[in-house]
């Protein structure tokens, strides 16, 4: 079959004027003309334009198409897995592209007063609002979490430095006490627990004891908070757990 340019313009979604053009470019020329002289496309032609507007929906210039869609070593399976890669990496940018706004979205839900780069610095990998409608969820109607986000909202980088450096000093006492082959029930484990709820009291809410405890069982039973301490040792978040209620008992 063979369609007229206007007829081609419409299936195609495109203009007559931009048919035009890419016809005088060399990048897209009827195969045939009718009796009158008028322009009349074919199927390899119509094939082409559909390889022309997919590399433009992509990006790419129409000199960088042109070489594209000449290029003689590559055939009509070759532009597909040609298509379906660049597309496949194009879906994986606006997938984080999309991540990347539903965190700055969250971020700002929890009045974190970071910029990107400064989340970067201090949180790494971890987003805290990945975790921020479970815990609205689980404790949203407590005082504890509101407190804590009544705080957290009033942090500057300088806070936040503060308070991941004090994080990592309790982690690493845990673990260095743990290796030594220390007992959780130790001073050293206890007194290392108490600093750990001493920490949240600080800087979220008020963390008494019964709460600490808690906080120790869901360290071994989530598994994303068990991953996290026993990435320093295999095993550290139960003695974590153990070093908590030990101290909770002790007080």
């Amino acid at each position: 079959m063979s369609y007229s340019v206007g007829k081609v313009a419409q299936m195609a979604g495109v203009s007559v004027k931009t048919m035009h053009h890419y016809d005088e470019i060399g990048l897209l020329s009827a195969t045939g003309r009718s009796g009158a002289g008028y322009r009349k496309y074919e199927d390899s032609d119509i094939e082409r334009l559909q390889r022309i507007l997919f590399y433009r929906e992509l990006g790419f210039n129409l000199r960088e198409i042109k070489t594209i869609v000449d290029d003689p070593d590559v055939d009509s399976t070759g532009h597909l897995k040609s298509q379906r890669r660049l597309l496949t990496e194009r879906i994986e940018r606006l997938r984080k592209m999309v991540a990347a706004i539903d965190n700055e979205m969250e971020a700002d839900k929890m009045d974190i007063k970071l910029t990107p780069e400064e989340r970067l610095e201090i949180f790494g990998d971890f987003l805290p609002e990945d975790y921020e409608e479970e815990a609205k969820q689980r404790w949203g109607n407590t005082d504890a979490y509101k407190e804590s986000q009544r705080r957290v909202s009033e942090y500057t980088k300088d806070d936040w430095l503060a308070i991941k450096a004090e994080q990592e000093e309790v982690e690493t006492n845990f673990a260095a006490l743990f290796r030594s082959g220390a007992a959780p029930d130790s001073e050293g484990a206890m007194d290392t627990a108490e600093a750990h709820r001493n920490h949240i009291t600080r800087w979220f809410y008020e963390c008494g004891y019964e709460i600490h405890t808690g906080l120790g069982d869901m360290y071994v039973a989530d598994e994303r908070f068990r991953a996290n301490y026993d990435k320093y040792a295999p095993g550290l978040s139960e003695f974590i757990k153990d070093a908590i209620h030990a101290n909770a008992k002790r007080r």
